[in-house]
């Protein structure tokens, strides 16, 4: 009933369009229950031994053309006005579904598969627009019909009637055993072929990393294992969906000849005319419209019921990172951050990351984190913008705890350049222009600038205009960490995080990157994850992590004298091991 009533609530801005589409198609229905009516009264009363009443035939006739107007213009609303009202639906859904995954954690999306996703986001929201416009449509056009053929025909004959009524009610106690099974396989075909879009998904996103290494075979490989199971779940399908529509076709085939033998014994006791049989015959047909409505009503059931499901699955996951009831606007930041006593890990069942960190990080101060990998590193940066929650301390800026502001103000005021650049398909102004969306062009050039981007973006095809590919992929390493950093320079945050942004580039693309992170940090607070130690040299403050949390820190000076782990690490990294 929750789930229903959830369901209901998105029909809520339509109301006016439902009650027009289930009244035309309440009026459609009625017209079809007059058709066999009159046919009954142009056999019993336009023509008789005597020959055809002239009169009668053309006023039946007209009211025939009348009646189909009424069908047509009832039919074309609900046909044209009722299927927009279920793709709005399903636009109002997918709308909801996108919004609430942009609010999930990165926690949340480090167990997600991204397949599953877009496969949640699109195709199985696409039932959905066909249930929430047939399902009220064919409901009522069902019992419209059904109840109005019952009413007419059991004053008719009553033996008749009950001997079409008792097989229908069978049918639909078939039809309600059958649906259920065939809801289970459609469910896990939906599963399924997310199965199969996360393993192309992840199969096409490295597709580099598979024909470098000419693995294409073991990539094939794995989508057979995902593309059989997909057949063996669309085969399990398919049979339940035999036995359920062909069992259904013999019921309406047994109400035919039910209705033939039956009708045919009561005519030969005198208790049916051959036009009421004939009628009969005709209102079967009426009949079968709407059990057919019912059938495709219980697939639409299923089907959208099944993609209902899955949408609620993620609905009802509560995002872990949220803003508090009384959060505050962060404003006017200076820049101070304060670590005090911070500790994480991902989970309650898993060891701590690191814990009982405490640093301060003054206004404009230079703060790099360096140590081995798997220290947590990264981890202690994302905490800066509550990518993830700390698991105890608090982290504060300007003396204010980050979890009692607004995550969007919190995140405005800081910049990140990783490692792992991305930049969105589309063109070098679109993807600066996402630090700062409605910046004008000048600030967007500057941005470039400062960047030292602007000459290289000048020498693209189309200069900031030039398309640059899913990812960046027309683009070098050094180039794709320039327009980044551009993108922060838009942004102009007072906090910024830096992440071992050079560590995949060459020496010559380092040092044009490095000049332009140094205008970019210029008097910002900024915390830099550091790999190569000599980008770091005239930092602030050095602070080396390791497993046990802060081993060393100072300047670079300071903790070469001190001969300890940091000393160590420089001295690999450029002097050999000694």
């Amino acid at each position: 009933m929750d789930k229903l009533t959830k369901f209901l609530a998105y029909y809520k801005p339509y109301k006016k369009v439902l009650f027009l589409d289930l009244f035309f198609a309440s009026l459609a229905s009625i017209t079809v229950l007059a058709y066999p009516m009159l046919v009954n009264q142009i056999t019993t009363r336009a023509i008789s031994d005597t020959g055809i009443a002239a009169d009668l035939l053309i006023k039946m006739a007209g009211i025939f053309l009348f009646l189909m107007a009424v069908e047509y213009v009832s039919n074309f609303y609900t046909d044209y006005y009722g299927h927009v009202m279920g793709a709005r639906i399903e636009t109002d859904m997918r709308h909801d579904l996108f919004q609430h995954v942009q609010k999930l954690s990165f926690r949340y999306y480090d167990n997600a598969r991204t397949g599953q996703l877009m496969s949640r986001i699109t195709t199985d929201l696409f039932d959905i627009s066909e249930l929430a416009h047939h399902g009220p449509e064919d409901t009522v056009i069902s019992l419209v019909r059904i109840i109005g053929s019952f009413f007419i025909l059991v004053n008719m004959n009553w033996e008749l009637t009950l001997t079409i009524f008792v097989i229908l009610l069978l049918m639909l106690m078939f039809a309600y055993r059958y649906s259920l099974k065939v809801k289970g396989a459609l469910k896990r075909n939906k599963e399924r072929i997310a199965d199969i879009n996360s393993q192309i998904e992840d199969s096409l996103s490295g597709i580099r990393v598979v024909q470098s290494f000419a693995n294409e075979a073991i990539e094939l490989d794995k989508f057979t294992v995902s593309n059989r199971r997909f057949l063996d779940s669309r085969k399990r399908g398919y049979r339940a969906e035999a036995l359920f529509f062909n069992g259904l076709t013999a019921f309406i085939t047994l109400i035919n000849i039910s209705v033939v033998v039956v009708g045919a014994v009561l005519i030969s006791y005198d208790r049916l005319q051959l036009t009421e049989l004939i009628t009969f015959l005709l209102y079967i047909n009426t009949l079968i419209d709407p059990v057919k409505r019912l059938v495709n009503f219980t697939q639409n059931l299923q089907n959208g019921a099944a993609g209902f499901e899955r949408f609620l699955e993620i609905m009802a996951v509560e995002p872990d990172i949220t803003d508090a009831p009384n959060a505050t606007q962060l404003r006017h930041v200076k820049g101070k951050v304060e670590f005090a006593g911070v500790g994480f890990q991902y989970d309650s069942d898993s060891n701590y990351v690191f814990n009982h960190i405490n640093i301060t990080a003054n206004p404009g101060e230079y703060v790099a984190l360096v140590g081995s990998s798997g220290v947590g590193k990264t981890t202690l940066c994302s905490l800066i913008p509550r990518f993830y929650e700390t698991s105890e301390g608090a982290i504060l800026i300007d003396g204010t705890d980050i979890r009692t502001v607004k995550l969007k103000s919190l995140r405005d005021n800081i910049g990140i350049v990783q490692q792992d650049v991305y930049l969105f398909a589309g063109t070098v102004k679109e993807n600066i222009l996402y630090g700062k969306p409605g910046a004008t062009d000048e600030e967007i050039v500057t941005a470039a600038k400062n960047a030292n981007a602007h000459d290289f973006i000048m020498g693209l095809p189309g200069g900031y205009d030039a398309y640059i590919g899913q990812r960046g992929v027309k683009l070098s390493g050094g180039q794709k960490q320039r327009i980044s950093i551009a993108r922060v320079f838009l942004k102009n945050p007072p906090i910024l995080i830096f992440d071992e942004a050079t560590s995949a580039l060459d020496n010559e693309s380092e040092r044009v990157v490095q000049e332009s992170f140094e205008k970019l940090a210029k008097n910002r607070t900024t915390f830099v994850i550091a790999h190569r130690l000599s980008t770091i040299k005239n930092a602030d403050r050095i602070i080396v992590l390791s497993e046990q949390g802060i081993a060393e820190e100072g300047t670079h000076v300071q903790l070469m004298e001190m001969g300890g782990i940091y000393a160590k690490l420089y001295n690999m990294q450029f002097e050999g091991v000694k």
